[in-house]
């Protein structure tokens, strides 16, 4: 089989995680290209700006790693030039953009991927899995927990488009990837009380986040930009015949007893470090779409629908009301 050669644009954490895993994981794909301006290449590739990468009759995918605001761009000019695309989230922060780029992918008839990593957990994966077999039966409730260790710098947030389309989207998608259903109804409430540039940045750090399907059923998410303890990413899953529930990964799994109690390792305290399976995972998924021509495992209606949710919280939030989905989809009623 053929390798597929691939351009990375951004080489950033996220960036390097990505070149790494193709390079030492992945058998069937090289890369060929990178850019960014930013990064003092000892690779043996070529850094070049963007639009080269684009050009170059070499590279069959585009990884985008760059900054948010140069995700839509990015994915135009990917299409146009025929290139396949992995891009991590969010697409972009405007419904209006990501429907017209979505557009521009299928008139290319070119793949895209959306970065939403943790689905490929092993751990979640078995949930999944679980509820798939009935060994949960009738699906009631799920609840995930999402609390970062430390909030991103000032500069990160004010770029970043708020809580809702950064962080929490992740578990959004988790949501409807876990329960297999679409969200009708959110109703969220959220506060700054870890952080002074999360106010300067006109943010929150703080969040309750209620889902409600479209059977009636619903998700109870709950995120904090500060957990003093390490990263905390846990999951919990009700139906009628039990529940299912993952908790943190830590570096160890030792318990120390003595006379002041039970001590045991910390979560794991970087998100690289809890889902570095998944990114490697996710990767691997993206190569072997393109290489075997079948669908992608994330795909762009996905994002479509993680930024509406998001976009609805924040309605919720600034009107302390629920927010129908529809509310916010009206020019997205083809994939409600």
């Amino acid at each position: 089989m053929e390798k597929t050669r691939v351009g990375i644009i951004g080489m950033g954490r996220i960036g390097k995680i990505h070149y790494a895993n193709i390079k030492n994981q992945i058998e069937n794909a090289d890369v060929v290209a990178i850019s960014d301006p930013y990064f003092d290449s000892d690779l043996g590739i070529p850094n070049v700006d963007a639009h080269e990468v684009f050009n170059n009759k070499k590279v069959d995918a585009v990884i985008i790693c760059s900054p948010t605001d140069t995700h839509a761009d990015y994915i135009s000019a990917s299409a146009q030039a025929g290139k396949h695309i992995f891009c991590e989230k969010p697409h972009d922060l405007s419904i209006h953009r990501v429907i017209e780029t979505l557009d521009e992918v299928h008139e290319a008839g070119v793949k895209l991927m959306l970065g939403f990593n943790r689905r490929f957990d092993p751990n979640f994966q078995k949930i999944k899995s679980l509820i798939g077999m009935g060994e949960i039966g009738d699906v009631h409730l799920l609840k995930i927990t999402s609390r970062d260790p430390s909030p991103p710098s000032l500069e990160y947030l004010k770029s970043s488009g708020g809580m809702f389309l950064d962080m929490t989207i992740h578990d959004f998608d988790m949501a409807r990837f876990i329960m297999g259903k679409e969200v009708k109804e959110v109703f969220a409430v959220a506060g700054a009380f870890v952080s002074k540039d999360v106010e300067i940045a006109g943010d929150f750090d703080t969040a309750v986040v209620t889902l409600k399907f479209n059977d009636g059923t619903m998700a109870v998410i709950d995120n904090s930009r500060k957990a003093v303890y390490g990263y905390d990413q846990r999951l919990e899953i009700f139906g009628s015949n039990g529940m299912a529930k993952v908790d943190n990964n830590k570096p160890d799994t030792h318990v120390l007893y003595n006379q002041h109690g039970a001590h045991g390792s910390l979560p794991l305290n970087f998100f690289m470090d809890r889902y570095t399976m998944s990114y490697q995972m996710e990767m691997e998924m993206f190569i072997k779409a393109i290489n075997t021509n079948s669908e992608m495992p994330v795909t762009g209606t996905d994002g479509l629908k993680a930024l509406l949710i998001a976009l609805a919280a924040q309605k919720s939030v600034e009107e302390n009301r629920p927010v129908q989905i529809e509310e916010i989809g009206k020019n997205a009623s083809i994939i409600l």
